[in-house]
């Protein structure tokens, strides 16, 4: 049997376009699915589980690893619909792929080793028993995917729940419809067998269905806390288990024996690349009183040198100009000063870069997630308030630290309330397979890529097989004094001294 590597039909009429973020253009037309299409996706899902699951860890890696290579000559095409659909830049999008495609040749080849059933120790009180932990696949995993990353987030849910025997159901981000169809195509085409990467496009009641969808094991979910906690409140209905990514508001730390060179082009590429539209993007700068000054004339003059449209894109979700707006606005009425642009460099689809200094620690352009190219820079007196300004907000997501010694960075991580730190580098966490990752707070939680990654989408099962009976039985009715007193003898003896 051959998988479709076309869209599912949709049993309502109702479509919706894409557009190119930059022109107003139409990239694609799409179906509205509704409730019953998402059902059908899904019992469709079950059945391709099934198979998939029946092929090992062996014949999965194989196939996986095809789609690694379907995905990497067909990168250039790929990308396209990504920019056309986002409006980044083609070789941002070329990059987007690049980490994808190295995430799955990771998550197919460390899934055997990692899953794998083993064999655990008993302990003494089950020395008869031979013991072992598995991790199963969950079957179906539901994923909600985002627009500002719309192939490398969800792929870091899609490949690893893939990798570790499961079938998707992919929600992707009504503005990058185009993105979850191709990533479909490609797959379908690498194994045609079964249609393990089921797409159902539509808004919010599109994902809210496969929330509810019975047959779904696992909803991974990445965007707003607000609309995270729609998703974990529609899920508790029926006890789906949920992973939840969502925004944050990174900081970026600077000690004084730090690179402040290096330090200024991380904020400048943290803080302004995807036009901020980055989750674990930096969008607040702590720098030592002594090295402020050099840093922030590096960090004035780099940003001063980007242009929105040129070197990043527009704002992909049009709304997101005026949170902006609005968050430079606050902090400087509070007293922020504007080193880089201002509220002039709002010009919906575009956000040129803006740098303020010096703003209150109450200010929404602090508090709040901006995504987009607005870096906030505070000077304090020690890396000690640094961290505790960086830990001084709901979200946890990732942070970074320049400093000049490896050891030192390493303390300072170790103070950070986030689930990712990257020391004298800047989002370097997310390239890496072998790490996860995930935030903690406001920012979510669960963990994608990894070891905990590639589990987060399997259910651990143990297994106890007795291999002789014990001379005391402990767990039955002829148990008499005699054998709870030899017991007790041998726990006082192991656990007593």
């Amino acid at each position: 049997m051959t998988a479709s590597t076309e869209a599912p039909a949709s049993t309502s009429t109702d479509t919706f376009e894409s557009l190119d973020p930059r022109t107003g253009e139409v990239v694609g037309t799409h179906p509205v699915h509704g409730e019953a299409d998402v059902l059908a996706a899904v019992a469709r899902a079950e059945e391709a589980a099934r198979w998939w699951r029946g092929l090992g860890f062996d014949g999965r890696r194989e196939r996986l690893l095809a789609w690694k290579k379907a995905l990497v000559a067909r990168l250039d095409e790929v990308a396209g619909v990504v920019a056309a659909e986002t409006g980044k830049p083609l070789d941002d999008a070329r990059l987007e792929l690049v980490l994808a495609v190295d995430h799955l040749d990771w998550a197919a080849k460390h899934a055997k080793k990692t899953l794998g059933r083993r064999k655990v120790s008993p302990g003494m009180l089950g020395a008869n028993q031979s013991a072992t932990l598995g991790y199963p696949p969950i079957g179906v995993v539901g994923v909600i995917g985002p627009w500002n990353y719309p192939v490398f987030t969800p792929m870091g849910s899609i490949a690893y729940a893939l990798a570790a025997g499961n079938a998707v159901v992919f929600k992707p981000s009504e503005l990058t419809p185009g993105v979850g169809e191709v990533l479909a195509r490609t797959l379908a085409d690498a194994v045609p067998e079964k249609a393990l990467l089921e797409v159902v496009t539509g808004f919010g009641e599109t994902g809210a269905a496969l929330c509810r969808a019975p047959g779904v094991g696992k909803i991974a979910f990445t965007g707003s806390t607000a609309t995270g906690k729609r998703v974990m409140a529609s899920c508790a209905e029926t006890l789906t288990p949920v992973l939840i990514e969502c925004g944050g508001k990174d900081a970026l730390i600077v000690d004084a024996g730090a690179d402040v060179e290096a330090a200024a082009d991380a904020a400048v590429w943290g803080g302004m690349s995807n036009a901020g539209q980055t989750c674990v993007g930096v969008e607040r700068v702590y720098v030592v009183e002594s090295v402020a000054e050099e840093f922030t004339a590096a960090l004035v003059a780099k940003a001063r040198a980007l242009r929105a449209g040129t070197q990043f894109g527009p704002m992909t979700m049009a709304s997101q100009t005026e949170v902006v707006r609005r968050h430079v606005r606050d902090a400087l009425e509070k007293g922020g000063r504007a080193v880089v642009g201002g509220e002039d460099s709002v010009r919906p689809p575009f956000v040129e870069p803006v740098v303020i200094v010096d703003v209150p620690e109450d200010s929404s352009a602090v508090t709040e997630e901006t995504f987009g190219p607005l870096v906030v820079v505070n000077r304090v007196p020690d890396v000690a308030e640094a961290v505790r300004r960086a830990n001084g907000t709901g979200y946890g997501l990732g942070a970074s630290v320049f400093t000049g010694s490896a050891k030192e960075g390493e303390r300072i991580a170790e103070g950070l309330r986030c689930g990712m730190v990257s020391v004298n580098g800047v989002i370097a966490f997310a390239g890496i397979p072998s790490l996860p990752f995930g935030g903690v707070g406001d920012s979510g939680f669960g963990r994608i890529h990894g070891e905990d990654g590639l589990r987060e989408f399997t259910r651990p099962q143990a297994v106890a097989r007795q291999r002789f009976a014990l001379p005391v039985p402990v767990t039955s009715f002829s148990r008499t004094a005699r054998h709870m007193s030899t017991l007790l003898g041998l726990v006082r003896a192991r656990h007593g001294r």
